[in-house]
């Protein structure tokens, strides 16, 4: 699992990870990252950057638009009336069924949002990323939000709301991302 700022990424070890399924729970902040002129520029997203860096792996963008505290609060059995979905995207089928049984297995349905070129769906700014999971955020500092989402349990999101979400994405500059909390 690739869990960290998206500027530290070249640091990851690829060969290491040659022919494994790598998770990316990264999302790119140039207010965080530094910029990176691919991804401001739209040419790439964040996670067909990590594809480009593990070339010899198979990336999954994967747990990227949901809190750590509401990946554990909201986690239900599967089959369960009010389970919740997360978007994965990979350009690698066998990746995304991979990623898709750890998702059960976590409490989780999937909602395959297509490939690495179609990531930016579940990324900063877009309909399905943090917000539907926690409802109306009070506005507060960076540091209350975080804070605050361990006082949330979060709101069920099931995997048609999550499509539906998904499809109403519009593609914004990268480099026009905020923290959830920014308000």
């Amino acid at each position: 699992m690739a869990a960290v700022p998206l500027n530290a990424y070249e640091k990851l070890p690829a060969d290491a990870l040659a022919g494994k399924t790598v998770l990316d729970t990264a999302n790119y902040y140039p207010e965080r990252d530094g910029h990176l002129a691919e991804l401001d520029a739209g040419e790439l997203t964040s996670s067909a950057l990590l594809q480009r860096h593990f070339a010899a792996s198979h990336v999954v963008k994967a747990f990227n638009n949901i809190t750590p505290h509401q990946l554990f609060s909201l986690a239900r059995p599967t089959g369960a009336p009010d389970r919740s979905a997360l978007p994965i995207a990979s350009d690698d089928a066998e990746a995304k069924t991979a990623a898709t049984r750890l998702l059960d297995v976590l409490g989780y349905d999937a909602v395959d949002i297509g490939t690495l070129a179609a990531s930016w769906r579940s990324e900063p700014n877009t309909p399905v990323y943090v917000r539907p999971y926690l409802g109306e955020t009070p506005a507060m500092s960076v540091e209350a939000f975080f804070a605050w989402t361990l006082q949330t349990p979060g709101i069920v999101v099931p995997a048609a709301q999550v499509g539906k979400l998904v499809e109403t994405a519009a593609r914004q500059p990268a480099g026009q991302a905020r923290i959830p909390s920014d308000n």
